[in-house]
């Protein structure tokens, strides 16, 4: 027998592993020797692994020291290093857990492996056992050595170590274990002390397993519990050389049809029969008078659990083949014929999906703590969208790796663990199941993940090929709806959670992580919604598409877009300290100086971009591009939702509008310009969040001028975001900047007003969301100059509405609102829609305007921020010349002029909105005037150096520059043209400062 395979057995891993924490354990307490009985000293065990020959004290985690070829020569010195604050003290105070312990055990050790094909010396040869006995710095009586053949222990035993011949593994170690003076059997992979609230009573365990076993005579009952398992509590035995596993039910009041340890011993009883690879179970015990609750006992399975997905030490071809098997043993378990092994009944027939959903929506409403807006979105969402089952099969219910033991050396899985959730269902939740990791960070500590992992470089296939790996295996065309199998998987793994949460508040819980999970349940029940909105989007783009306009325009080529500079953003050159402490009043000029309930929206927000918005730029931008142009992007709309309810909606409305708090976040006019400025960086973000114009301006005309009667139909559903608005002012034939010059007429004709003109340059007006259009036209010509407006709320299906065309800005159409020309023919609107009253048209939009112009500038800086990160980051990895672009004299003349003029340009905007909150918008008339001529042309400077320093690719729609200079050059228009603004800060300057 080679002794290779006799000391990576799957009993012999741990055997060793306790070999060595044995000895190490009595070094602590002083001792630096193994001390036989008799008096003689042994130091380390030397045996081979098949072309390498270890000196060794013993051997720590067989799987980790074998795989990542750590000699155990220098495992004893790392393992002292530290005294009592190093890594293995602190694991023997519970303080770190086992994977935490392996992980910084390895980092202090170091190459100690005697290859014989390196050194070109083989046993029996005396040089080789010389040289293991150099490196460990003992002597031969000091060693002892383990060999299955007789000429290698013959050379040894020549030189003094003492020696072994293993011809069967369980009688070699007995035989070590009488020389090194203690017993090697205490240690059991994965396990701990059993926790004190998972105590159970061993009197009457052991009395109950004798009779079980048939035991006569017993040493004291061994009992561990294992760290992994988050629902049934499972637990080591060792009782008379019989190694056994108990898995029982936790103690307290249960969820209903939770913890059913009779369906899991009843499943492995019957696989066992299919040739699925289960532990062998012995009894099932309903007794709770036993030890409290109902439980079965199976056969100890050695072997490796992998617990770390990423398979760390592995080869990658080896790593390939853990996932093979595992697929191979899945298609096994949903290969099984139930009416062979009688599980027919095991569950009921079809619809598993929607059974399943209703079963865990149950769940997490029997364990809610709060309420988590992700999982209300996916307990309203799951049910619309079922897919149709295919196949009834076994479901495990929860497959994944860490829930199958692998053989010690071959990619073979021994046993599939942990069947409490098994059934009769579809098997595809199964499959879409085992793929969690692919999806998890692997910093999460109850799934550890590997979405951050190089899979390729690591040899593990991706989900999608794991996938159609399973479908070819069991001869399945692949499934189109896989998002939904993933999204209904992390709400039920949400669900699980939730319930270990609340089992964690009364001690029930058997996990050490069960009292994080409180946070984890959030964080997953919104990857199973973004995996919802994945779902949701292929279905809308399988749906024939109708243009709204019945016309087709011109689209966009639609190239490969990055969108984002790489690594992360930081858009603000503000340092982030502590908070000033600002006098009542003061002006704020850094985010970090807010208020705290405004620092954390403002860092919530800033989140919310990096993780939501800004990934999703690429998608949003090609929609625009698509002939599905004109119909909102349901991404779009789901980013409203999550934008909703993390809090970050309706930001805008300014506190002196809405002083209540009634409708808005109540935030200055400071403070919403550090938001605004955020959202600018975006060209989406405003909408996502419901700050975009003109829908804000209009909202805030509604609460600053409406009735109660026009806020109820209007403002309400433009504030839950249900409805979009577009404001008609701006006329083709006229010079609008002076909005006295308007012509549109507004005639009073019974009990309706009647509108005729011509508009144009309306934007959102094409957007098929658009139900209110705000009218700006003349009731009276003969009155006073500013008061012959009037402002009328017109609804969007009245008759005599007529959009001639969507105008395009530099060719680009902005859809799916656009910007539309209309005309307005004999359109009769009641006459309890007009705002205020005949003639107050003109004072209504001057109202309307005043915080609308800081919103446009603080997103004119955000569009400059945003454009500068990008021309940086590009300049650092383009070479032109022979030299990187940023080491170019213009390309640092760029950046630096960029970074002054966006700095100015803030702080002039801050003083404005500063001025503002203090003494109105009429006192802030100067600042206002300056910071619109300031802005725009500023952006347009700073996104047109960006532009230059992208080449040609900052023309193109594969960055936002080209959008963000668009926008930047049409809003020295839009709140009034450049001249109107010098206009009026010359007359003001003139007037107060001579």
């Amino acid at each position: 027998m080679c002794v290779r395979s006799c000391f990576q057995s799957p009993r012999l891993q741990w055997v060793w592993r306790t070999a060595f924490l044995k000895h190490t354990q009595r070094r602590h307490q002083g001792s630096h020797r193994w001390t036989h009985l008799g008096g003689s000293t042994y130091r380390a065990v030397i045996f081979d692994m098949g072309g390498v020959l270890i000196p060794s004290p013993g051997r720590v985690a067989a799987e980790w020291e074998v795989q990542n070829r750590i000699p155990s020569g220098t495992i004893l010195k790392a393992l002292m290093e530290g005294g009592e604050n190093g890594p293995w003290m602190r694991f023997m105070r519970a303080e770190i857990t086992a994977e935490g312990f392996l992980r910084e055990f390895g980092r202090l050790c170091s190459e100690m492996i005697v290859e014989s094909c390196m050194e070109g010396i083989c046993k029996p040869d005396p040089r080789i056992y010389k040289l293991c006995l150099e490196q460990l710095g003992l002597q031969p009586s000091e060693s002892i050595f383990l060999d299955d053949l007789g000429t290698n222990l013959k050379e040894a035993a020549r030189l003094g170590i003492h020696t072994i011949k293993v011809n069967d593994p369980e009688t070699a170690v007995k035989e070590l274990e009488a020389l090194l003076g203690f017993t090697l059997r205490v240690g059991v992979p994965n396990t701990r002390p059993v926790k004190k609230t998972m105590e159970i009573p061993k009197d009457s365990l052991q009395k109950y397993l004798k009779d079980l076993l048939g035991i006569q005579t017993t040493g004291p009952l061994e009992l561990l519990q294992f760290d992994h398992g988050q629902s049934n509590p499972t637990y080591y035995i060792r009782l008379a050389n019989r190694d056994l596993v108990l898995r029982k039910k936790p103690p307290g009041t249960l969820l209903p049809s939770a913890h059913a340890i009779e369906r899991e011993f009843r499943i492995m009883k019957a696989l066992a029969n299919a040739g699925v690879p289960v532990p062998n179970v012995l009894d099932l015990c309903e007794d709770s008078s036993v030890i409290g609750t109902p439980f079965y006992v199976m056969e100890y399975c050695p072997g490796l659990i992998y617990k770390d997905p990423s398979l760390p030490g592995l080869e990658p071809s080896h790593r390939r083949a853990i996932y093979t098997a595992m697929n191979t043993v899945l298609c096994k378990i949903h290969s099984v014929d139930l009416q062979a092994v009688g599980l027919e009944d095991y569950g009921k027939q079809g619809d598993y999906i929607p059974r399943q959903v209703r079963t865990w929506v149950k769940q997490y409403r029997a364990s809610e703590t709060s309420t988590i807006p992700a999982m209300e979105r996916l307990i309203e969402w799951l049910p619309l969208h079922l897919p149709r089952q295919q196949r009834t099969t076994v479901v495990h219910g929860d497959f994944r790796l860490d829930n199958l033991v692998f053989h010690p050396e071959e990619p073979e899985v021994l046993a599939v663990l942990d069947w409490e959730l098994s059934t009769l269902g579809d098997p595809l939740a199964d499959v879409a199941y085992s793929c969690l990791a692919h999806y998890l960070p692997s910093s999460f500590p109850v799934l550890r993940g590997i979405n951050d992992c190089d899979l390729t470089q690591l040899g593990i296939p991706a989900a999608e090929e794991y996938f159609r790996m399973y479908c070819l295996q069991m001869g399945l065309p692949p499934t189109e709806n896989w998002n939904f199998y993933m999204a209904f998987s992390f709400f039920r793994v949400a669900a699980i959670l939730q319930g270990v949460y609340k089992r964690s508040l009364t001690g029930q819980a058997s996990s050490t992580y069960a009292e994080q999970t409180g946070k984890l349940t959030e964080f997953v029940s919104n990857l199973a919604w973004d995996f919802a909105v994945k779902e949701g989007f292929r279905v809308f783009k399988e749906m024939p598409f109708t243009n709204p306009l019945t016309r087709s325009y011109h689209t966009w080529a639609r190239p490969q877009s990055q969108w984002c500079p790489t690594g992360s953003r930081s858009y603000s050159s503000v340092p982030e300290a502590s908070p000033a402490h600002t006098s009542r009043g003061g002006l704020v000029i850094s985010p970090e100086s807010l208020s705290p309930p405004v620092r954390e929206l403002y860092h919530r927000l800033k989140h919310f971009m990096e993780q939501r918005v800004y990934p999703a730029e690429p998608e949003l931008q090609s929609h625009q591009a698509s002939a599905a142009r004109w119909s909102p992007s349901p991404l779009i709309e789901d980013l409203k939702e999550k934008a909703k309810a993390e809090g970050l909606w309706n930001l805008f409305l300014p506190l002196e509008a809405d002083p209540e708090k009634k409708y808005g976040a109540g935030l200055t006019n400071v403070e919403y310009a550090h938001l605004c400025e955020l959202m600018g960086t975006s060209l989406y973000a405003p909408e996502v969040c419901n700050c975009s114009a003109p829908d804000t301006g209009n909202m805030e005309l509604l609460v600053r001028y409406g009735t109660e009667a026009q806020k109820a139909r209007w403002l309400i559903p433009l504030l839950e975001g249900k409805a979009r608005s577009c404001f008609a002012m701006t006329e083709p034939q006229v010079a609008s900047s002076d909005a006295t010059n308007i012509e549109a007429s507004i005639r009073e004709e019974d009990s309706f007003y009647v509108i005729n003109g011509h508009k144009w340059w309306i934007t959102g007006i094409l957007d098929p969301r658009c139900q209110l259009c705000v009218f700006m036209g003349k009731t009276d010509p003969h009155a006073p100059r500013h008061r012959q407006q009037s402002v009328l709320l017109v609804p969007m299906d009245t008759p005599g509405i007529k959009i001639i065309r969507p105008l395009t800005v530099y060719g680009l159409e902005d859809a799916p609102g656009g910007h539309g020309e209309v005309r307005f023919e004999h359109v009769r609107v009641p006459k309890e829609n007009m705002v205020l009253g005949p003639g107050r048209g003109f004072e209504i939009a001057q109202g309307r305007l005043g915080p609308g112009r800081i919103h446009h500038c603080m997103r004119l800086i955000g569009f400059s921020e945003r454009a500068l990160a990008l021309m940086k980051a590009r300049v650092k990895s383009r070479l032109a010349f022979g030299k990187p672009l940023v080491e170019q004299g213009t390309v640092l003349a760029d950046i630096a002029q960029s970074r002054v003029e966006i700095e100015q340009a803030r702080l002039l905007v801050l003083r404005a909105a500063h001025l503002m909150d203090l003494a109105g918008n009429k006192a802030a008339a100067l600042d206002i005037a300056m910071i619109k001529m300031v802005a725009p042309s500023m952006a347009s400077r700073v996104i047109d150096r960006a532009i230059q320093a992208f080449g040609a690719a900052g023309l193109s729609s594969d960055y936002p520059l080209a959008q963000f200079f668009t926008w930047a050059r049409a809003l020295r228009f839009a709140d009034g043209p450049d001249e109107v603004h010098r206009a009026t800060v010359a007359k003001l300057e003139l007037k107060h400062r001579i």
